[in-house]
Formats: C-alpha cells, structure tokens, sequence
C-alpha cells in the first residue's frame, strides 16, 4: 500500500513538473502579449472661410469737444470706404470711442514731472466676412483713408474655419481607423489577433498654417494668421490581442 502511495505521489510530481518545463518553453517561445497600445493619426488641409479684420481710428486734442467731431467724422469716411467696397452693414462692428488722458514728461525745478497733453479719443472698428478677397483687398488698400490725413492703424487679418465641429469628427473617425490598423498590423507580426477596443482616448488637437515648421504647443497650436491650414488631431487606443 506505501509502495502505491508512493508511486502516485512521484507520478503526481512528473506531471507538474513536465507541465512546468512545457510552460516555460511555451512562453520563452511566444512571448505574451497582453495588450498593445498604438497612436493613431490624421491630419487635413483647408482653407479658411471666415476673415476677421479690424482698424483703429485716433484723434487727439487738449478738449474733447474739439476731437470729437473730428473721431466721428473719421468714423463715417471709414464707414463710407467700406460701403464703396462692398462691405455690407451686417458685416460691420463699430465700437464706441475709447477716451482717455494723456501726458508728457517735463523738466521742471530739477525734476521731471508729468504734464497733461490733452485728451485722446479711439475708436474700434470690426470687419466679419466670409467674403475673405474682398475684404483681404479692402485691408490692403487702407493707405487711401491715410493720404487723407485720418490717423488709422489696422491689424492683419485673421482667419478661421466655422465647421470644425465637423473636421473634428471626420479626423477622430481617420485617426481611430489609422490606429486600428496600426494595432492589427503588431498582433498580426506578433503571431496573435488583435482582440476589442478596451480604451480610447483623444489627444492634441492642434491647426498649423500649411507647408510650414510651425511648432505644436501641448494645449492645441490654433493658427489664426494664415488662410491656409492644417488641421490634426491624435487618438491613443489601447487593444487585448488574442
């Protein structure tokens, strides 16, 4: 009866250690492969659709009353201008005029001191178009208000895209199947398939101006000053491989 026992006991002890020795072959052999993460990736050229321009006309003067008549009528001359280049009302924002002191340094008793020097009136105005041409050509002939005298200052134009929204969706979509095959391509060399999606999440989204070195920026680059532009966008997916 202990001869028996004992025999089963050393039989029990072959098997485990038979199926030890065929584990460890097995896994040295096909590595485990738990899990692949991958980046997937799109990108997308555009044009913008929306142009933002906008000017600042200045008058200065010791009395308000004095520069204020001349600011308002520098105001309808612009106003005037971009009607006469088919600017439409509806595309227009005039803002109300910004006052404020203004003073200038003296040499008095030894020491300088701040003189007033009169009053300085501002006032914004606003152009919104999706005519982008036109109103890219009204920002370019603006030198005609200044040969009459109007103190004017204008910003370069700015552009933007009213459906990204919709380019969101469509890059997600690109890269989220950019990453799938990326994954399937590693579980394919690997020996396995790729098994379900178990996580997913969307990186930087991030507009550059085309054909450019201009950097991505960890909070999103939005490139406002070229009309041309790229938008991309990254998803991290995370796949069990079977």
């Amino acid at each position: 009866m202990e001869t028996k026992l004992l025999s089963s006991i050393a039989v029990g002890v072959a098997v485990i250690v038979a199926a030890w020795f065929v584990s460890t072959a097995w896994e040295r052999t096909h590595p485990m492969m738990e899990k692949i993460k991958v980046t997937g990736m799109a990108q997308k050229d555009f044009m913008s659709d929306l142009i933002v321009w906008e000017a600042a006309i200045e008058r200065k003067a010791f009395q308000i009353q004095e520069a204020y008549p001349l600011i308002k009528n520098d105001a309808t001359e612009v106003k005037a201008y971009l009607d006469n280049h088919g600017i439409k009302d509806s595309e227009v924002t005039i803002e109300a005029i910004n006052i404020s002191k203004t003073y200038r340094s003296v040499y008095v008793n030894n020491r300088y001191t701040d003189e007033f020097d009169g009053y300085r009136l501002v006032q914004r105005i606003t152009v919104e178009s999706k005519d982008i041409e036109k109103v890219e050509k009204v920002s370019r002939e603006i030198t005609e208000l200044l040969n009459r005298g109007m103190e004017l200052t204008s910003q370069a134009p700015r552009y933007y895209y009213t459906k990204l929204g919709d380019l969101k969706i469509d890059l997600l979509s690109r890269a989220s199947a950019d990453g799938q095959i990326r994954a399937e391509a590693i579980a394919r060399n690997g020996g396995g398939s790729l098994g379900g999606l178990q996580r997913a999440e969307m990186g930087i989204f991030q507009i550059t101006a085309q054909n450019s070195d201009e950097e991505y920026t960890w909070g999103g680059a939005f490139n406002t000053s070229d009309k041309l532009k790229t938008a991309s966008i990254t998803v991290r997916m995370e796949f069990d491989v079977r």
